[in-house]
């Protein structure tokens, strides 16, 4: 597969879907409940079948994981496989505050090559190719993007806006001294920040999201000189057989905020 169209593919299929999503946004949409009591609507459904339709036509060999279709086991098996968040922040989009975004990774093996994140209320677009550098563009001007240098205090923090949990809030509280800034942002748009160097760090203790929520950010800020870590240091590999993010994540600019100390 040539990963630079397939980057280019993805790009032109996330903001097709973006358009989808913003038509049902204005309307009087309704919302159900999943059998894991998350929200889902007509829009993550519409933009899941748009995306999957797209990208398996042009690219037939490649295998999906995505939120709102069945998992098929056999992409196990497969070199190809795209994991689809079709509509990341359904909370976000349910609230209208607009703090939601459509998420494509390309992985090859395990290893994600191409990711794009796509926030369709601010017409912005993150992405990256692994050993090219991240990239962000909006209004039709793109520029290579890369995280802060800050380590250690002073350290600008994004929290879940619907998602904060009492393990993150003990964490963060016994470190407060460390940062400077504490601000509730939605969705995948928290890596997004990080890579460009308008955030620092951001910490996820939750067993519950999944590997569509994380995999196209991982990358990026991998690409613009952050990470993504389990709280022990190591990394997450994809398209697993569980694909849980049990162990939570922390999203770093630099490394050595890995382990804040305990203010003493």
């Amino acid at each position: 597969m040539d990963i630079k169209k397939a980057l280019v593919d993805m790009e032109k299929t996330a903001r097709e879907a973006g358009k989808l999503i913003l038509e049902i946004y204005e309307t009087d949409f309704a919302v159900e409940v999943k059998s894991d009591d998350s929200p889902v609507t007509a829009a993550d459904k519409t933009s899941d079948a748009f995306i999957r339709e797209r990208l398996s036509s042009l690219y037939p060999e490649a295998a999906f994981l995505t939120e709102e279709s069945g998992d098929d086991p056999s992409r196990l098996k497969k070199e190809w496989v795209y994991i689809v968040d079709p509509l990341d922040g359904t909370s976000d989009f349910v609230n209208h505050d607009g703090e939601f975004a459509v998420l494509i990774a390309l992985v090859h093996f395990h290893e994600v090559v191409a990711g794009v994140i796509y926030s369709p209320t601010l017409d912005l677009l993150y992405s990256a190719i692994r050993g090219e550098g991240a990239y962000k563009e909006t209004g039709g001007k793109k520029e290579r993007i890369h995280v802060s240098d800050r380590v250690g205090n002073s350290l600008r923090l994004l929290i879940s806006k619907t998602h904060f949990n009492e393990k993150e809030k003990d964490y963060i509280a016994a470190r407060k001294s460390a940062f400077t800034s504490i601000e509730p942002r939605g969705a995948a748009i928290k890596f997004g920040l990080i890579a460009e160097g308008k955030a620092d760090v951001s910490y996820r203790f939750s067993p519950f999201t999944k590997e569509w929520d994380v995999a196209p950010g991982s990358l990026i800020l991998e690409e613009a000189g952050g990470y993504m870590l389990k709280p022990d240091g190591t990394a997450y590999s994809f398209n697993r057989p569980d694909v849980y993010n049990r162990e939570g994540y922390f999203l770093l600019n630099k490394k050595e905020n890995l382990d804040l100390p305990i203010d003493g």
